[in-house]
C-alpha cells in the first residue's frame, strides 16, 4: 500500500527541544520505509548558530515558511502555513495529515485544512498535555483549550503517543479515539568518540534545554548536599527565559563553583563527545513526553538517572539506571546511589542500556511501526494491532 503523508510541526529550530529533532528523524524513517513524506515547518529568516533548523534528509519533501517579523514568530506564520499547506494538499493529495504539538495557531490551521480537504488527521501531542504542561501558563492554556485545541483533538482520527502515559493524558481530557503508541527513536553511533576531557575525575552530565521544567534546582541542591569528591556536574544546553542565570546564582550561593560547569549549547555533531566523556547522565525533569536524551545517553553506554516524569521505567527493569519521583529527597538518594557505584558497575549498566536501545528504539523500528499505524487507520476493517489502544472500538 503506497502512502503519502504530510507532517506539520511549528518549528525545527535546534534550540526548541526534542520535537525539533524527533519529527525530522521520524520523517526520514518513514521515507526509508517507502512512504512519500512532506514536512511543513517554519524557519527563522536569519538564524543564529543555535537557531539553525534541523531538516530531514533522504527524499523527504521539505516546505519551509520563513519567519521575518516578530508577529510571524509569535503566531508561527499562520497565513504562510495556511497557504503553503493548502497548496501542498491540493497538489499531492495525501492519505494522512500528521500534526505535531499543541497550543499553536499552526495546529488549528492543520486541522482546518485536513477537515476541508477530507483527509484523516493524526495528532501527536508531543508531551504538551501532561499535568505539568497543563499547569504551566494554565490560564492561557484553558482559554486555548476552549477556543480551538479541544476541537482539534476531537477532530483527530488517530492520536500518536510516544509513551503509554500520554494515552492516559489524552483519556483524561476526554479523548476516546484510537492511540498508537510509537516511541521516538535514536540514531545509534557506530563508534563513540574518544573521551577528550583532561580531567582525571568523574563527570555527571545533563544535556537538554536549560528550562524550569527540567528540575535543575533540585539537582543543584542534591549536588550541594552530597558534594562528591573528584566529580564534576556539567550542564549542557540552550537557556530559556534566563533560567541559566538563576541556576548560576543558585550554584554560587551553594558554594558549587568549580564543581558545576555550565557549557551552553553544543551542535548535534558534538553531543556524542559530551556523552562519551560522561560517567553518569542525569535528567531530573518534571515532565517529558519521551526524553530523547535518555535514549542517546543509553546508546552511548552511559547509565541514566531520571524521573517518573519520563516514560523510562525500563531503566529499572533492565538495570541500566535509576527512575525516581521528581522530588528533592528522591533525586538526592538516587544520585548518592549512582555516584557510589564502582566504575565497573556503571560501565556494565551502560552496556545494558545500549542493548535496550538497540532492541527497541532504532529509527528503523519506529518507522515500521508508524507506517503500520497509518495503514491500520486507512483500512476499512482493521485488525487489532498490539501497540494501538482502540478504546473507541
Amino acid at each position: 500500500m503506497s502512502l503519502t503523508v504530510v507532517h506539520i510541526v511549528g518549528s525545527t529550530r535546534a534550540d526548541h527541544g526534542g520535537t525539533s529533532r524527533s519529527v525530522p528523524a521520524l520523517c526520514e524513517a518513514l521515507d526509508a520505509e517507502g512512504v512519500e513524506v512532506h514536512l511543513v515547518t517554519s524557519i527563522p529568516a536569519d538564524p543564529t548558530a543555535d537557531q539553525e533548523p534541523i531538516l530531514p534528509g533522504g527524499d523527504v519533501h521539505v516546505h519551509c515558511i520563513e519567519e521575518r517579523t516578530r508577529f510571524q514568530r509569535t503566531l508561527r506564520s499562520p497565513l504562510g502555513f495556511y497557504h503553503r499547506l493548502w497548496d501542498i494538499v491540493e497538489e499531492v493529495e495525501p492519505d494522512v495529515i500528521h500534526d505535531h504539538g499543541a497550543w499553536l495557531p499552526s495546529n488549528a490551521i492543520s486541522a482546518w485544512v485536513a477537515r476541508w480537504a477530507g483527509v484523516p488527521l493524526v495528532a501527536t501531542p508531543r508531551g504538551m498535555v501532561t499535568n505539568w504542561s497543563l499547569s504551566h501558563q494554565a490560564g492561557k492554556k484553558r482559554a486555548a483549550w476552549h477556543l480551538y485545541q479541544k476541537h482539534i483533538f476531537r477532530q483527530a482520527s488517530l492520536f500518536h503517543a510516544t509513551a503509554p502515559a500520554e494515552v492516559e493524558n489524552l483519556r483524561a481530557l476526554g479523548m476516546s479515539q484510537p492511540v498508537a503508541v510509537v516511541p521516538n527513536g535514536v540514531e545509534l553511533p557506530s563508534t563513540l568518540p574518544e573521551d577528550g576531557t583532561s580531567t582525571d575525575g568523574k563527570r555527571a552530565l545533563f544535556l537538554s534545554r536549560i528550562h524550569p521544567k527540567k528540575g535543575l534546582p533540585m539537582l543543584l541542591d542534591a549536588w550541594a548536599a552530597l558534594r562528591p569528591e573528584r566529580w564534576t556536574l556539567e550542564l549542557v544546553g540552550p537557556s530559556e527565559d534566563d533560567h541559566r542565570v538563576e541556576l548560576e546564582a543558585q550554584a554560587a550561593d551553594l558554594g558549587l563553583d568549580g564543581t558545576v560547569v555550565f557549557s551552553g549549547p553544543v551542535p548535534d555533531a558534538d553531543k556524542w563527545h559530551k556523552y562519551a566523556a560522561a560517567d553518569l547522565f542525569v535528567l531530573p525533569t518534571y515532565s517529558e513526553n519521551f526524553g530523547i536524551v535518555v535514549a542517546e545517553a543509553l546508546a552511548a553506554e552511559v547509565p541514566v538517572l531520571t524521573t517518573t516524569g519520563t516514560p523510562w521505567q525500563e531503566l529499572e527493569k533492565h538495570d541500566c539506571g535509576w527512575w525516581v519521583e521528581p522530588e528533592p529527597d528522591a533525586i538526592r538518594e538516587a544520585l548518592h546511589a549512582a555516584l557510589h557505584r564502582t566504575d565497573d558497575e556503571r560501565k556494565t549498566m551502560g552496556r545494558r542500556g545500549r542493548q535496550l536501545v538497540e532492541s527497541t528504539y532504532t529509527w528503523q523500528a519506529v518507522g515500521e511501526r508508524m507506517q503500520t499505524a497509518y495503514q491500520w487507520l486507512l483500512e476499512e476493517n482493521p485488525a487489532s494491532v498490539s501497540f494501538i489502544d482502540d478504546s473507541s472500538g
